[in-house]
């Protein structure tokens, strides 16, 4: 008999909250995590993404906080989740009101791109939890309009992310404000070097939660990639959108300029379509998000910043006009298929010039995709492409030959002394 979210001993009302969103069998990784911090573990967890990570960190502090009810600090917090992004700050935000509709308890997100005065406001008398972005987060804290000293528990939802957007030092200074007997909690869809650094300084003995290999991708998900010529991605994504059975997809691309170009291509098309990216400003940002939440949007074209923070159960495809240049966000893209236990699509566009990437996604996922080439922009040049990309923001180092280095001459003090007395005598002579 399987498990029930009635077996991990979770508050009623978080119980009704489950039932009444239809949630009734946990995930592996909730089903794992939760008991553990019920107990007030330290916790360090590895899932793919799409496995239900929120609710395996929301449900257990939102019961602690329900069992020991108090006020929360002024201008602070009991809980404090970090995320990389706007989008998944929100949508982690949500998480905690949904399941803790039946608590009184109070959440507020904290992020860049707006203005900071309602946030400091709904600081001011203090809030139970805390989900937000780094950047902004240490602001506050550096203006002394958010002290985090009373902290109870820390979550870092996506650390890998975070870390990969630069985010390492505002961590550092953010947790160097917080107190050291507190409950902590990583949480990572990969594990290179850099996490394991940290969550040995952030975590004690913790307690040890991984439910896929690092970089694997769900299984459910069918996989395979085109290969095309760059200018011939539009017309090849175009079709693939006409193709029955899609219900919502999430196409990437590599930069904004191209994600506005893509949309506006499909909107002339016929589609309905909103366009993603850090050009857009957050109430824009929130606009196509709830468009696409709605379905009244049935195409979001959107950069790597929503590799992580789109949670729909309805899309059924993604579509990568570009490659990612990090491999481990493609695992991160397709994860926004194949969602609450459903099968999903992802589908790749593979020009010669990002033929490299692809090698790299492969061995990140330690497998092949399979090729779909009978369609009418194949190109075998693009397939046997041995082609890297400049680098992105600049072009990569010219390379040199064997032949071409320069050997760095080691000059003696007798070769100094006599070079100096050749170029005195020299300048007398002129």
């Amino acid at each position: 008999m399987s498990m029930t979210f009635a077996d991990l001993s979770l508050a009623p009302a978080l119980l009704s909250a489950l039932a009444e969103a239809g949630y009734v069998t946990p995930t592996p990784i909730q089903a794992q995590s939760i008991p553990l911090l019920l107990e007030g573990r330290d916790l360090l967890g590895m899932a793919q993404t799409g496995t239900g990570k929120t609710a395996s960190f929301a449900l257990p502090l939102l019961h602690r906080l329900a069992a020991s009810p108090r006020p929360a600090p002024r201008n602070g917090a009991r809980v404090l989740v970090l995320a990389p992004t706007r989008e998944l700050v929100s949508q982690i935000a949500d998480g905690f009101e949904s399941f803790g509709r039946h608590l009184n308890i109070s959440v507020t997100t904290i992020f860049g791109g707006v203005s900071q005065m309602h946030q400091t406001n709904a600081l001011r008398d203090g809030v139970d939890i805390i989900v937000a972005a780094p950047g902004r987060l240490l602001d506050l804290v550096s203006q002394g309009l958010c002290d985090l000293s009373q902290l109870e528990a820390l979550v870092l939802d996506e650390a890998d992310q975070m870390l990969d957007m630069g985010f390492a030092k505002p961590i550092e200074r953010i947790v160097a404000t917080l107190p050291q007997d507190r409950h902590t909690v990583l949480l990572s869809a990969t594990m290179p070097k850099s996490i394991a650094t940290l969550a040995e300084s952030l975590l004690r003995d913790p307690a040890k939660v991984e439910i896929a290999p690092p970089s694997t991708t769900v299984d459910r998900i069918e996989q395979s990639v085109m290969f095309v010529d760059a200018a011939n991605k539009k017309t090849a994504l175009l079709e693939l959108l006409r193709t029955p059975g899609i219900g919502q997809a999430v196409v990437f691309t590599l930069q904004k300029n191209i994600a506005n170009e893509v949309c506006t291509f499909i909107t002339e098309a016929g589609f309905t379509a909103e366009a993603l990216h850090g050009n857009k400003s957050q109430g824009q940002r929130e606009r196509a998000l709830d468009a696409f939440r709605a379905g009244t949007a049935q195409v979001l074209v959107a950069t790597d910043i929503a590799a992580r923070g789109i949670d729909v159960d309805t899309v059924t495809h993604v579509f990568n006009h570009d490659l990612p240049s990090l491999p481990e966000s493609y695992v991160h893209r397709i994860g926004r298929t194949g969602r609450a236990g459903r099968t999903g699509f992802a589908i790749t566009l593979c020009d010669a010039e990002q033929r490299a990437w692809l090698r790299d996604v492969e061995r990140e996922i330690g497998r092949s995709l399979s090729v779909h080439e009978d369609h009418p922009w194949h190109s075998e040049e693009a397939r046997n492409s041995t082609m890297r990309p400049p680098l992105l923001g600049g072009t990569p180092p010219k390379e040199v030959k064997p032949q071409e280095k320069r050997v760095r001459k080691v000059w003696t003090e007798e070769e100094k002394q006599a070079a100096r007395a050749a170029a005195k005598a020299a300048g007398g002579a002129a």
